[in-house]
Formats: structure tokens, C-alpha cells, sequence
């Protein structure tokens, strides 16, 4: 009797052929059919062929892991975002040889949620807490993780700062809310704009999908959507499309690095330098930018943030906060006038050049009242100018009427981050008051 011979498996280099040129993770075998590494693609029949290529077999790792490979396996996923997140489940769930310098490594990027706070935080992270939290990785590339932190915000809106807000604490109801909350990626849990248990839901509805959940949660969506509008919850229920929407719709072939977005939005400080230069006519390019911002603490106390900008990137060394000392309750023209005069007459004294342009949060009486610190002080005023977040308007002394500039322009993308930078590092002041820190004089 003649012995069944198993069928010889495809010829891997053969069988990457007939991939998908869709998102997804390959699983590449053994000999014994044990799955020695896992990795993500956008392209999965381009990525998995590349390791058969001439090019590949010079990089020594790569070489040895293609030595071993007798089969090669994939699973398809609908986004790039979703084969990112397959990719890092099936590392952490498989421990695949040629992955295992992954496993425990804590230098590799996670996404870390703070699960014990009443309003959870995302993080990407490459030092975990040992406890509190639930972490996601870890992840074989920092700039996709990143990439797909932010387009995960866009979906879910849940907060990345590091603020200690607690439910219930009425001073909250006083703080700015940034950027994010503007531009719709988050729901500003720092000035109270949403309850905590709707919060913790949008963070249980992410969970589900970094769970690889993707599929049940799109129905319990759509349920809990009808049952709003039924109960003519209709804010609710159109804030549940919009998600559902983005969801379903979530299509990231391309580069996921192309969301990362650095201090919000990405501004190439070259072109943003040389269009302020432009726009207002001054006689050589702005190397030092200077953006102040004011902040209240429970609506009494007034602290400042002077930000520092050198050839259009922050320079954290040059970032100061200011105590409000001679300002009672809110005045924001009248803290302006305080920080101004303060700044300005130090880099006097100390002989110290003043910044090429002072950007002021605020419309015109904030300039108003920042060029009068200047007149006090009886100086020659830097160009100085205002950024009205509303509109965003630029006031310019002397002019009654202000300048609305393009939206795609270098120079006011430039005088935004400036701003938003002020305003991010004035969010902070309530740690600087409880530690006592030294505050900028």
C-alpha cells in the first residue's frame, strides 16, 4: 500500500503573487507552519514581494528571516489604520520569533489609555505605566502610530493633553478650551462641553475598535443612533452619524505619515518666515517671534505665557509664565498691558534685543492696550501685532480696520501655531500654581 505524500506548499516567492493590493498583515511560516514574523501593509502583494527581491537579500535581518520562509499567509483589512492595529494583536498574541524583539521592549511606541481617570486620555507612549491603564502594542513604526492616533481623534475626539480634570470641579467652566475642540477632534472635556459618562463612552467605543471590534461596533452605533433619534435626541444622533460616517468611510491607502501633525498642524517654517516678511512689508525675514497669551484660573486667578519662536520653530528654551500681579479679577486688556510692559522692560535692562515681531492673542484692544505698555515705557516698540481666534484677523497698529489673510497663507499658518503654541503652554498654569514653580518676572 502506497503511503499519501502531503502536497508540496506553493513556492512563497510564487504565492506573494496572488496577494491583494489591499491594506492588511502577512504572516509568514516555517517549515512546521508556525508563524515566525507578522508584519503590516498598505499594499500587501507590493510588501510581501519585496522581501524576495535582490535589494532585500543585502540587509542582513531580513536575509535570515527569508531563509526560514516556507509559506506565507495574509489577512486583508479595510483601512491602514485597521492593519496597523491587527498587526500589533497578532505580535503581542503570537510572539513571533522574528518579531520578539518587540515583545517586552519598552523603547517601541504604545498607544496608552488612562482608563482610571474620569475623563481618559490617549497617549502614544514608549514608557508605559506599570499600572491604570490599558495599552495597545507594541507598534513597529512611531510615525504610524502617531499618524493614526490623530485620525482615530478625528472619529472618536478624545483629549491627548496631560490636564488632571476632574468631573464635577465648577473652575473647569472658566478654562479655554485649544485648538482640537475648534477644529472638531475634541469634545473639551476641559471646559465641561461634555458630560463624563458620554465621554467614557466615545473611549469605550475606541476600545472596541483597537480591540479589532470594528464590526459590532458599527451595529451597536447605528442602534444607539435610531434610539437618539426616536427620542428626538437629535444632536446625539447627528453626532453619531458624523462618526459612523467616518468610520465606514475610513479609506488610508496612502502614507499614514502624512497625519501626523506636529503642535496641531504641520507649517514649514522656511515658507512661513519668508510670507510674513512679505505680508507686512518688513525689512528683513523675522527670525525671533514672541506670542503672549493670557489664561484665568477659576475666573480669578491671571497668569501669562510668552512664547518663542526662532526662525519659525519654537524654541521651548525662550518660554516663560507670568503671575497677573497687579490685576484684579478678568482683564485681559489690563493683564496684556502688565506682561508687555514686564517683558519688554526686562530685555531693556538686561540689554537684550527686542523680538522682530510680538504676536498678541486677542483683537484690537488687546493690541491697544499692548502698544500702551510700550508708550509708558517710552520706547521703540517691536513690530507688534494681534491675532483675533475668531475670525483670525490680524490688527496691525495704525490700521483701523484689520487684515483677513488667506487661509492657505504661509505666514498667517505660522502666526496660528505661534498663537495655539502661547495658548497650549498657558494651559499648563494651574500645575505651575499648585507645585509653586517660579513664574517668568
Amino acid at each position: 500500500m502506497t503511503t499519501p505524500t502531503k502536497p508540496t506548499p506553493p513556492d512563497p516567492r510564487e504565492k506573494v503573487r496572488t496577494f491583494p493590493s489591499t491594506p492588511g498583515v502577512y504572516l509568514m511560516k516555517d517549515g512546521q507552519g508556525r508563524v515566525i514574523y507578522v508584519g503590516k501593509a498598505v499594499n500587501l502583494r507590493s510588501r510581501a514581494s519585496s522581501y524576495f527581491t535582490e535589494a532585500a537579500a543585502i540587509e542582513r535581518r531580513t536575509a535570515e528571516l527569508v531563509t526560514q520562509i516556507r509559506d506565507i499567509d495574509f489577512l486583508e483589512a479595510d483601512s491602514e489604520v485597521d492593519a496597523l492595529l491587527m498587526e500589533a494583536r497578532l505580535i503581542k498574541d503570537i510572539q513571533p520569533t522574528f518579531n520578539q524583539e518587540l515583545k517586552d521592549d519598552k523603547t517601541f511606541p504604545y498607544l496608552e489609555i488612562f482608563i482610571r481617570e474620569d475623563f481618559p486620555r490617549v497617549e502614544f507612549t514608549r514608557t508605559p505605566q506599570n499600572r491604570g491603564t490599558k495599552l495597545y502594542g507594541p507598534f513597529t513604526n512611531a510615525k504610524k502610530l502617531r499618524g493614526t492616533i490623530a485620525v482615530l481623534q478625528k472619529i472618536f475626539r478624545f483629549r491627548t493633553c496631560t490636564l488632571d480634570i476632574e468631573d464635577g470641579d465648577e473652575r473647569w467652566r472658566w478654562f479655554r478650551p485649544c485648538l482640537l475642540h475648534s477644529i472638531n477632534q475634541c469634545t473639551a472635556p476641559c471646559n465641561l462641553r461634555i458630560s463624563k459618562e458620554d465621554y467614557r463612552r466615545d473611549i469605550a467605543r475606541l476600545r472596541m475598535f483597537l480591540d479589532g471590534k470594528k464590526a459590532r461596533l458599527l451595529t451597536d452605533m447605528r442602534k444607539e443612533m435610531e434610539q437618539a433619534s426616536s427620542s428626538l435626541q437629535f444632536e446625539k444622533a447627528a453626532r453619531l452619524r458624523d462618526q459612523l460616517h467616518l468610520l465606514e468611510s475610513m479609506n488610508l491607502r496612502g502614507d499614514l505619515e502624512e497625519h501626523v501633525q506636529p503642535e496641531v498642524f504641520y507649517i514649514d517654517p522656511k515658507k512661513g518666515v519668508a510670507g510674513l516678511k512679505q505680508i507686512f512689508k518688513l525689512e528683513h525675514p523675522p527670525r525671533r517671534i514672541e506670542g503672549v497669551d493670557i489664561a484665568h484660573l477659576g475666573g480669578g486667578e491671571t497668569v501669562a505665557s510668552l512664547v518663542q519662536f526662532i526662525d519659525g520653530m519654537p524654541f521651548k528654551s525662550g518660554y516663560k509664565r507670568y503671575k497677573i500681579r497687579t490685576v484684579a479679577g478678568v482683564d485681559d486688556f489690563a493683564a496684556i498691558h502688565e506682561v508687555v510692559a514686564r517683558r519688554l522692560d526686562r530685555l531693556r535692562n538686561e540689554g537684550e534685543s527686542f523680538p522682530d515681531i510680538l504676536l498678541i492673542d486677542g483683537g484690537k484692544g488687546q493690541l491697544t492696550s499692548a502698544m500702551a505698555a510700550m508708550r509708558a515705557l517710552e520706547i521703540d516698540p517691536p513690530f507688534t501685532i494681534s491675532l483675533a481666534k475668531r475670525e483670525e484677523e490680524v490688527y496691525v497698529p495704525g490700521e483701523e480696520e484689520p487684515r483677513r489673510l488667506s487661509r492657505h497663507s504661509y505666514g498667517l499658518r505660522l502666526l496660528q501655531y505661534v498663537r495655539d503654541e502661547a495658548h497650549r503652554f498657558a494651559q499648563h498654569y494651574h500645575h505651575i500654581l499648585r507645585s509653586k514653580s517660579t513664574l517668568g518676572d
